[in-house]
């Protein structure tokens, strides 16, 4: 089911609903447009602007780099679709060792599931009562489907049990642990987390698997509050191993890792005792496929561990200089409907003129964003004219691919070399 729904993306037909996309491309398939491996930069059969770009050797890079880190750490990886909702990636990431994929809502599910994913685990308690009721169909005709979510609450409990009434199998379920007062889901107290535990325990339709929890969510998150949290974590694990509450689970979960605390979470899982079961210790990451250069530039875990490697930051966003009204100021045609700009604005990077030469994009400054425009500070002597093309850099892989149907990759050279199609 997977490949064949990865066959039908490649035959898509590219039209208007594309942005970027070179004109004479439409009616091509994609795959068609992938085989002419245009150049982004050639006036003749060229992109137009504004134009996200994915590298491909950085995206590969991204890829190999935590497929080697999670090996080396033993840990189980499912990394967070929603932050690309791209199928291509999420088999990328499967063919690069990921166990599973994760996800948020039951939209994102189907989506998983139409393209073959085989294990999912959704961050978040699922109370809907018809997503319910498909997941247990999906669960019932595929008998190698594993799916695992939380439970935070016994009205949660309640709701899930109803509507999976006469499931053939039983949702497995994980406790989500808070991070603490004032932070997001999740229980607030180990008494709250047996009281969702026994009320799993009660029913015939959940299994208790595990544990789990989001520790970006510590409040003044630093370092040694984030381990405390996650032994707290592990704690819960083992006291409900002790209460025999995973009878019958087969392995039991012990998940966290955003892309801020991977190696907290590396270091303390490295500490689980043994327990009755398996153990599958499960990270969740899901910015590094993209990374991005300035809000996981600056808070990668990477950057406490550099003998661990280097993400690198592989989206590019190029727009055209349509206006240059003074020596201070100058505008491109791209803005809020094509770059992210929920917790850092685009920088400017590289400028490429009309004579295809590129240079450092010196004293040029985002100040703001309109729908279509990036509004630029230029210092007096800024090199830049009408005309030329500015290539941004951005901030939160999460709002920049949803801005992007089709997204070309391209190597150094500007060759496009394949797209990648996302599913929001």
């Amino acid at each position: 089911m997977g490949t064949e729904a990865l066959g039908r993306l490649a035959e898509e037909r590219v039209d208007h609903r594309f942005k970027g996309l070179p004109p004479d491309a439409h009616g091509r398939t994609v795959r068609e447009l992938a085989a002419e491996r245009r150049n982004l930069f050639t006036a003749e059969g060229g992109f137009t602007t504004p134009l996200l770009v994915l590298s491909a050797e950085r995206l590969a890079h991204n890829l190999a780099l935590m497929e080697s880190y999670t090996a080396r750490h033993g840990l189980a990886f499912a990394p967070h679709g929603k932050t690309s909702m791209a199928p291509q990636l999420f088999h990328r990431q499967i063919e690069h060792g990921a166990w599973g994929i994760t996800l948020a809502v039951p939209h994102q599910v189907r989506v998983a599931r139409e393209f073959g994913i085989q294990r999912v685990f959704l961050a978040n308690e699922l109370v809907d009562a018809p997503a319910l009721r498909w997941i247990a169909a999906e669960l019932a005709a595929d008998p190698g489907f594993r799916f695992v979510c939380y439970v935070d609450s016994v009205r949660g409990v309640e709701l899930m049990d109803t509507a999976l009434r006469g499931a053939a199998r039983p949702v497995d379920v994980v406790v989500e642990l808070g991070a603490g007062e004032g932070a997001r889901t999740g229980v607030r107290s180990a008494a709250d987390a047996r009281a969702v535990a026994e009320a799993v325990g009660r029913t015939d339709t959940l299994r208790l698997v595990g544990v789990a929890g989001y520790e970006a969510q510590v409040p003044d998150a630093d370092p040694a509050r984030v381990r405390a949290w996650l032994r707290h974590l592990v704690a819960l694990a083992a006291e409900f191993d002790k209460d025999g509450r995973f009878a019958g689970a087969g392995e039991i979960v012990v998940s966290a890792g955003g892309s801020e605390w991977f190696d907290a979470v590396a270091e303390v899982f490295a500490e689980v005792p043994a327990l009755s079961l398996p153990v599958l210790k499960l990270l969740r990451s899901g910015a590094y496929v993209s990374h991005d250069d300035v809000h996981y530039r600056r808070l990668t875990p990477f950057n406490r561990v550099p003998e661990e490697g280097a993400l690198e930051p592989a989206f590019r966003l190029w727009a055209q200089v349509v206006s240059r009204p003074s020596a201070t100021e100058a505008f491109v045609n791209a803005g809020k409907r094509d770059a992210a700009y929920d917790l850092d604005l685009p920088v400017a990077q590289v400028v490429r003129g009309d004579d295809g030469t590129e240079r450092p994009a010196a004293g040029i400054e985002v100040t703001a964003l309109s729908d279509q425009h990036l509004w630029l500070r230029t210092d007096s002597g800024a090199d830049l004219r009408v005309g030329d093309w500015v290539g941004f850099g951005l901030s939160h892989p999460c709002t920049v691919f949803d801005k992007w149907q089709l997204i070309p990759v391209a190597e150094a050279d500007g060759t496009v070399v394949d797209y990648i199609r996302t599913c929001f």
